[in-house]
């Protein structure tokens, strides 16, 4: 199951976000497991989804849809960035999101060129479509 939240790179009370970007975005949950939380200890990177501009959130919903390729990596696609600027070129985690009848599938996660063991995923299309329209200008609106 795939759902997505309002959720924010530092709790209220975090020392950490003491001259830091408190980035606001939309948070992937998988079988109630927040992503970004899982991926957090080791990746200081944040989902791509719910925040930077209208047209960005535009492209990268047509991306996660399966509505056109990335323009380098085809059917590969960056989840988590960097916190101060969305920028590819400051590092990602990407993902291989393949669908099959009705089922999407997240799998081949990589840092780089360096594959992660995070997944395979599964996901039934209609909730999952659902999940990634529901972060269009998720932050700030909360």
């Amino acid at each position: 199951m795939i759902e997505t939240r309002f959720s924010t790179r530092y709790e209220e009370d975090d020392p950490e976000q003491d001259g830091n970007k408190n980035t606001e975005f939309a948070d992937i949950i998988i079988d109630g497991r927040s992503f970004y939380q899982r991926m957090r200890k080791k990746h200081d990177l944040v989902p791509c989804l719910g925040w930077g501009s209208d047209d960005y959130q535009k492209l990268l919903l047509d991306y996660f849809l399966l509505r056109k390729p990335h323009e380098f990596m085809y059917y590969r696609y960056p989840i988590l960035v960097c916190p101060q600027c969305g920028d590819e070129e400051c590092g990602y985690i990407s993902v291989k999101i393949d669908r099959e009848d009705d089922i999407v599938i997240w799998k081949d996660f990589m840092l780089d060129d360096q594959k992660l063991q995070v997944g395979p995923f599964y996901f039934e299309w209609e909730s999952y479509e659902q999940a990634i329209l529901n972060t269009f200008r998720m932050a700030g609106i909360q």
